[in-house]
């Protein structure tokens, strides 16, 4: 028996739903809430997006404790001084709920820790620049490949870990609020398309798409501890598909129509990992005209003047700038081994002058 064509249609559309995904017709018709809606839903004013050139140094305690001093055209100084020196006017911090701990990012030494933070967004903010927070959730790095979660929090699940990630995201911006270092930016996760806390919010393994709804739920609690806390700060969702915009659209789609909001949609672009130049323009194109929120590319190395051309010129002025990551001693750094400026540095006089960044 030869079925009616509407009917394999329709069990194609039911399926679809059954998967939370949009039907292809729905893709291109369903409207994204404007930027003021969003404001309005959450009780806040809408902010003015200035444009960002900013700069991962979280490394620098490190190697500083290593006795590296930081100079350029032969006079010693801040490095955060030196980068503002250059076009720069934000810092990005990473933070981790417990790096002493045998198993964290710097056992006993507790690098990135919130202590260690709260000294560098001091700095920060005295040098006049602006702070990105970057939370990791772990206890060590986390990024597509691995999300672990922080050893104090390995038996929780469900209700008990959105409380967790809520209350430990508040009390940590409580205390930055406290010394007068706020951050103007907010990263609920890093690199999370793959999801964040596994194995609760894996969203990368066979029966993923069952726990699409912990993810958005563990992030609507961590969004919720900015709103509440610091509702100055921007919010950022931080996923590492630069070139890829199937597979954004899928994450982004997903999580807002579970109701999770942000400000400013963050990608990382190496090419190694996420594909071409041409790639990320079409997808972060693609991004700053499907959705409201605005762009940033928050992880790069290479590729210094192009990345940047990009990501300032989306349309709509949707396009708000970069972060290059840890470029103080890591992948295509713009110091040498001793601490001294090199030839790259200036390609940020360039960048910053080109874009009219303030």
């Amino acid at each position: 028996m030869r079925l009616p064509i509407s009917y394999p249609c329709l069990l194609l559309k039911l399926l679809l739903v059954w998967l939370c995904l949009p039907t292809p017709a729905e893709a291109q018709t369903t409207r994204q809430p404007t930027p003021d809606q969003i404001a309005q839903s959450i009780g806040r004013k809408k902010q003015k997006i200035s444009k960002m050139l900013g700069a991962d140094i979280s490394f620098l305690p490190q190697l500083e404790a290593r006795g590296i001093k930081f100079s350029d055209k032969g006079q010693q100084k801040d490095a955060i001084e030196i980068l503002k020196d250059h076009g720069f006017n934000y810092v990005r911090l990473r933070l981790f709920h417990n790096p002493a701990a045998d198993s964290g990012y710097s056992p006993q030494k507790g690098f990135c820790d919130l202590a260690h933070t709260q000294q560098m967004a001091a700095r920060a903010k005295k040098a006049g620049m602006k702070l990105l927070l970057d939370f990791h959730y772990s206890d060590t790095w986390a990024d597509p490949q691995k999300q672990f979660k922080p050893e104090a929090w390995k038996d929780l699940h469900g209700a008990q870990l959105e409380q967790a990630v809520h209350d430990y995201t508040r009390d940590v911006l409580l205390s930055l609020q406290a010394q007068g270092t706020p951050p103007d930016m907010v990263q609920v996760g890093n690199e999370i398309n793959h999801g964040l806390l596994w194995p609760d919010g894996d969203i990368h393994s066979a029966d993923s798409v069952a726990r699409l709804d912990n993810l958005a739920g563990l992030l609507k609690a961590g969004v919720s501890a900015v709103r509440e806390t610091t509702p100055q700060s921007l919010i950022m969702m931080h996923i590492a598909l630069g070139g890829q915009n199937e597979q954004s659209r899928y994450w982004l789609d997903n999580m807002f129509a579970r109701g999770v909001t942000c400000d400013v949609i963050g990608q990382s672009y190496y090419p190694k990992w996420h594909r071409t130049l041409p790639d990320l323009q079409r997808n972060l194109t693609d991004l700053a005209a499907r959705y409201p929120q605005d762009v940033v590319v928050v992880e790069y190395s290479e590729l210094k003047r192009e990345v940047n051309d990009i990501a300032f010129s989306l349309p709509g002025n949707k396009g708000k700038g970069t972060f290059i990551w840890e470029p103080l001693n890591t992948w295509e750094q713009i110091f040498d081994k001793e601490g001294k400026a090199n030839e790259l540095l200036p390609i940020y006089d360039e960048v910053s002058k080109k874009h009219k960044v303030k």
